[in-house]
């Protein structure tokens, strides 16, 4: 079994076929550390954007997240980045609080504030999912998509991360990938 590479695709005159990657990023994450898309060199990962004061489905798919992370925590080669789509409010600390109270492990696990502007452009041009502030100051958008990303920096699967069975199915995917790449 193989899986697909999502995205635009470009095929030279030569025959030469381009996909979509994701584009280079640097964020600061829940410790208060730099976190760059280098540090994702040669690593398969999840990514998804969310905001910690999300009381409808950022809750639902980071608790289907947590199995991800725990089914590879001793994996070094498996990682998940969630972008925080509400960077005025969601600190550093409030990334740290909110990663402790959801036992997200920042080894694994990284959760990414920074300058707006750059998250939304990352969520539009880097990972393709729609990104635009709500009606409200407090109406983000946020999407219950997770991105399976491979060591080439390709989009290979999106899944309903509320959906277990589909975040099941995402996990064998990350096995999949980890041996076909």
């Amino acid at each position: 079994k193989t899986l697909p590479v999502l995205g635009p695709i470009e095929v030279s005159g030569s025959g030469d076929t381009t996909y979509h990657t994701i584009p280079s990023f640097s964020f600061t994450d829940q410790t208060g550390h730099p976190f760059s898309s280098q540090q994702l060199e040669n690593k398969i990962y999840v990514a998804s954007f969310f905001f910690a004061t999300c009381k409808s489905v950022c809750p639902k798919m980071n608790e289907q997240v947590l199995k991800v992370q725990n089914a590879f925590k001793e994996d070094t080669s498996v990682q998940i980045v969630s972008f925080t789509v509400d960077p005025e409010s969601d600190s550093v600390a409030a990334l740290n609080a909110y990663g402790e109270k959801m036992h997200i492990d920042p080894k694994v696990w990284h959760l990414l504030t920074g300058n707006k502007d750059s998250i939304y452009t990352i969520a539009r041009e880097g990972y393709l999912v729609p990104a635009a502030e709500g009606k409200t100051a407090n109406d983000f958008f946020h999407s219950q998509d997770l991105m399976l990303i491979d060591t080439k920096h390709r989009i290979r699967s999106i899944i309903d991360g509320t959906d277990p069975a589909e975040v099941d199915s995402l996990i064998d995917e990350i096995k999949l990938l980890k041996v076909v790449g």
